[in-house]
């Protein structure tokens, strides 16, 4: 059940096996179907998400009462409000399953629990976390500048995995594209 954050933290450390038995007392194994509240604005996250299947998105609501979706999040991802999680502040965001998903969950108070006992998970995470950061700035550079056709172009090709998963009406707010222009570009680059 733990075996795909097991083998993705593989990658950055490996972990003894008494010391995957100490992790896995902590985690929790959750479904969440699409459209499901993982947080809610206004709360404190408390839990980082761990993205086994599926898909996680970052929401806000902006001035006119529009959603506006600032991130996905796919397969072998963390998922979290970070400033939230590590500061005790409320989030202005939320975050929702765009998709039926399957997360493995970390709970802050077990998290800190754990950190005493295996001082070097917390490095690792953190440096897991940092490079998350410096990866979602480049996505979002990587957009910048671009016309709407353009954009959802680039979309297609770089996050063809969560392109095809999710609803038109994501996508379009995660390029800032009116609903009505997606449509029309998706008619005129197939």
């Amino acid at each position: 059940m733990f075996e795909p954050l097991f083998n993705y933290l593989g990658l950055f450390q490996k972990i003894p096996s008494e010391d995957k038995n100490s992790i896995e007392q902590i985690l929790e194994y959750r479904t969440v179907k699409e459209g499901e509240i993982l947080l809610e604005e206004g709360k404190i996250a408390n839990e980082i998400f761990f993205v086994c299947k599926g898909v996680l998105k970052i929401v806000s609501i902006n001035d006119k009462g529009n959603e506006i979706i600032h991130f996905f999040f796919s397969e072998n991802q963390f998922c979290t409000i970070l400033k939230s999680f590590t500061e005790n502040t409320f989030s202005t965001d939320r975050i929702q399953a765009a998709f039926d998903t399957e997360v493995i969950v970390f709970k802050k108070n077990k998290l800190e629990f754990l950190y005493l006992d295996l001082p070097y998970f917390k490095n690792m995470l953190d440096n897991i976390f940092q490079q998350a950061l410096l990866n979602k700035v480049e996505l979002r550079n990587f957009y910048l500048g671009e016309d709407a056709t353009s954009r959802y172009q680039k979309f297609i090709v770089r996050q063809a995995n969560i392109a095809s998963r999710v609803s038109q009406t994501d996508i379009a707010s995660y390029l800032g594209i009116a609903k009505q222009s997606l449509s029309r570009i998706k008619k005129n680059t197939l």
